[in-house]
Formats: structure tokens, sequence, C-alpha cells
């Protein structure tokens, strides 16, 4: 933590001298052109306008140049008011950052902004198998996670029907068996956050989700999951909290979504067992099932609610388990 504060505090520092540098050349700027002019207008108005206004070829030139500039200025005026105009709508919607399409370019002006965030106290994540998110060791956001305390991640089980509705609009690249190698290794790596001390929760969802939805602290990005193209490969936007209205912008519905993902789920991930936690309405456990990536265990997996009267069972039946030990 100590590590990350003191590089943000010396980005700071390096951004500072960089201003200050850049008033220093556009003031001694400034001072030559002060110096520069009175011979420049003893030239033009006593050498070169009297050679001109004798010589009707000559003064066409300057007329030209004269429209050009005219054009250009107004153009560059035109073009100004369209970028101050979709400033403020940036403004409005809080938008700090967007991309049409992964390139090396965009990844790092991404790592650039993400470097210059303060450490994040919380995580939350809505993906879908978290690989391209934070499990590879490319991700942009491997790495901020590793300073955050607490961290929620949502992630979309490959043995449900929206993966498999979402495998099969993806090229034939992505199987079932990718798709849950992703989820394993997105697992192994939280496992290793926890290792570190770091507070982690896991709950997965069966539905396709909308929206792929990654906030830290007071940032958050957000992505189109639906269509034929992987995500890494989408659109992507990031939204920053305004702290002076915090009901403008899109930060806050967004942040809402994620928690009304993250309190309609009733499955979590057991990371000592290996095991998924099934819960009902009121959160409370009522069964466990062994997670097994694409082969699940027992029927309809993650699909069918228990009634009351499976949920007993399963209840005593743990019980016995526990008492026998």
């Amino acid at each position: 933590m100590s590590e990350l504060l003191l590089d943000f505090r010396a980005s700071r520092w390096w951004w500072g001298l960089r201003q200050a540098a850049l008033h220093g050349v556009i003031t001694l700027l400034a001072i030559g052109l002060a110096f520069a002019l009175p011979p420049a207008a003893e030239y033009v108005l006593h050498q070169w306008w009297p050679l001109v206004a004798s010589d009707a070829s000559l003064r066409l030139a300057p007329e030209i140049s004269l429209a050009v500039a005219l054009v250009v200025l107004f153009n560059f005026w035109r073009v100004s008011a369209a970028n101050h105009e979709k400033g403020r709508v940036a403004d409005t919607a809080s938008l700090v950052y967007a991309r049409q399409r992964a390139s090396w370019f965009t990844r790092r002006r991404e790592r650039s902004l993400i470097k210059r965030l303060p450490a994040a106290r919380d995580a939350c994540i809505l993906a879908l198998t978290g690989f391209d998110t934070f499990a590879d060791e490319k991700c942009p956001l491997r790495d901020p996670l590793q300073s955050a305390d607490e961290i929620r991640v949502m992630l979309l089980h490959p043995a449900s029907p929206g993966a498999e509705k979402r495998i099969s609009s993806l090229p034939e690249s992505v199987t079932r068996q990718t798709y849950a190698e992703e989820v394993e290794a997105s697992i192994a790596y939280l496992g290793m956050l926890r290792g570190l001390g770091k507070k982690v929760a896991l709950r997965f969802y069966e539905n396709e989700p909308f929206w792929k939805v990654v906030v830290l602290g007071d940032h958050l990005w957000v992505q189109y999951c639906r269509g034929d193209f992987e995500l890494k490969d989408g659109p992507e936007y990031a939204f920053a909290l305004n702290p002076h209205n915090p009901s403008l912008g899109l930060f806050v519905p967004f942040y809402v979504h994620f928690h009304e993902q993250w309190n309609d789920a009733r499955h979590r991930y057991d990371f000592e067992t290996r095991e998924l936690v099934y819960c009902d309405e009121r959160g409370r456990e009522t069964r466990r099932a062994r997670f097994a990536g694409i082969k699940p265990d027992t029927p309809a997996l993650l699909l069918q609610p228990m009634t009351a009267t499976a949920a007993t069972a399963a209840t005593v039946e743990i019980q016995l388990e526990k008492s026998c030990l």
C-alpha cells in the first residue's frame, strides 16, 4: 500500500514538474516574440508592403493567404466548439475514458489512467470468466486488485445455459472447456489474493449478463456483453464518481446495478472446500455441491431453486455428516 501511495505521489510530482517546464517554455516564446515584433513590423511596413503594392501579381499571394488563414481559423473554431460540447456531455456523464477497440495505444492509455488512480480499498467485478479482467498477467486491472482490502467477484458459471448461449455466439476457438479453464484460472488468482490476507468473495450467476462492470474505488469500467465478439475486443467506457454531485453521471447507476446482481445471486463459492453454497431468499444456506467446472454434480445445477422439503432434507444430511465427523 505504501509503495502504491509513493508511486502515486511521485507521478503527481512529475506531472507538476512538466507543467512548470511548459509554462517556462511559453514564457520564453512570448518574450522572444515581443522582441521580434518591432523589427518585423518595420520590415513589413517599409520594405515588403511597398514592394507588393506596386505589383498586382504579388498582391494576389497575401489575399489567398488571408483567405486560407480565415478558413483554417473558422474551422478550428467550429471543431473547438464541437469538442467543447462533447466535453460538456462527457462531464455530465462523468465519462473519463472510452475506447472503441483494443489496441496497443488504447491499452497504454488505460494503463496510464489506472496508474494515476489512488489505491482502492474495495473492488467489485461483474464479468464472464474474469480471465481477461484480472487473471491474465497482461490485464491492467490485475495489480490494482492486490491493493484492495475487499474484493467481490461475480462470474458466469460454465455449466449454466447462459454460458452455453454465450459460447455458441463466439468463434469456434472458444469452447466450454476453454471457458471453464479461464474460470479456474480466475478462481486460482482470487485464492492467491485470499492468501495475501484480502477479503475475497466469489459468487456465480446463470444468465448471460447485459453489462460487464468493474468498480475500483470511485472509478468504474463498463463493457457491453451482448453480440458475437469477444469482450476484450469490444468498446469500453470508464466513469468516475462526481464528488460534488454523486447523482450526476453514470457511476452510481452501474454501481447500483452490480449490487442488485450481487444480492440476487443465491449461490456463492467456498474457497476452503471448493464447493458451491446454495442459499434461500434470506441468504441462509440450504445445500452444497462440489464445483466441477463444466460437469455439474447435481441435476439442474444453479438452475432450479430448491423446495422447502428438499432444503430441509439437505440441511438434515449436512448436520448428520457433521455429527459423524
